[in-house]
């Protein structure tokens, strides 16, 4: 799954940006311009409204699963979320959690196999 997720987070931060970064150099950043043209068209707000609560969607899960399994730095799909969108936030978040699991899975073998022993003696 690591390298899955791993190739998700390059396609989810290649593609937005490939569109985004152009009409950047072309307009500069500007924020009422981009909403204007965000809500130009039903299409282009229906497409911004799922974005958004996507983004609200993965934010929520990326903080409470996050915290539930005490990662380090959640702080970076957060961001990703943000700056990028949730194409790059939530699988960056998941092949971390994937590490963060293996990591767990990993610590905890030698103890419960120690466990396991002093629970048969």
């Amino acid at each position: 799954m690591k390298v899955l997720y791993a190739i998700l987070c390059i396609i989810g931060a290649v593609l937005p940006l490939s569109q985004f970064v152009p009409w950047l150099a072309a307009h500069g950043l500007s924020i009422p311009l981009l909403l204007q043209q965000a809500v130009s068209t039903p299409v282009a707000a229906f497409a911004w409204a799922d974005v958004l609560v996507s983004a609200l969607v993965a934010i929520t899960f990326i903080h409470v699963e996050g915290h539930r399994l005490g990662m380090p730095h959640l702080w970076l799909p957060l961001l990703c979320c943000i700056v990028v969108g949730p194409s790059l936030g939530l699988p960056l978040f998941l092949l971390l959690r994937e590490h963060r699991l293996e990591n767990v899975a990993h610590a905890r073998s030698p103890l419960d196999a120690h466990a396991e022993q002093a629970r048969s003696e």
